[in-house]
């Protein structure tokens, strides 16, 4: 089971964030040997930051060692189904913040693997409380 790279930490290391780069391109080095990789969802997230070269980030993600191709499972589909039923019963009493789906698939994706490497603890840990984290 690979660690699961959560979007904004991606971006850390490809920006050079002067406030997150380093920590986050530290963890990453460090968690590299037990395997890495992106959501398909991050993969459609980071579109933009790519300009839209997709070809340009699959090769940065190649050289920093995230793989890119792991496959969306049925397993996947019933932990974010489950905490999106979650979340929006929570939303509907008035009890939590906006969360954008995209976190919820995120966050389910990385139940069904080794954890979730993110800068976001929160977005994840109310949805997610069995689901290890590691934040730069």
């Amino acid at each position: 089971m690979k660690w699961v790279v959560d979007t904004c930490v991606v971006i850390d290391v490809l920006e050079n964030d002067p406030e997150f780069g380093l920590a986050s391109a530290k963890l990453l080095q460090r968690l590299l040997p037990q395997g890495l990789c992106v959501c398909p969802v991050t993969m459609v997230e980071l579109g933009a930051a790519f300009g839209g070269d997709l070809e340009a980030q699959k090769e940065f993600l190649r050289i920093a060692g995230i793989a890119f191709d792991a496959d969306w499972s049925l397993a996947d589909t019933e932990k974010s189904h489950a905490a999106w039923h979650a979340y929006v019963a929570t939303k509907r009493l008035g009890a939590t913040a906006k969360r954008p789906v995209a976190d919820v698939l995120i966050g389910g994706f990385a139940a069904n693997r080794k954890g979730l490497v993110t800068r976001n603890p929160a977005d994840f840990s109310r949805w997610y409380p069995e689901l290890t984290l590691r934040e730069p």
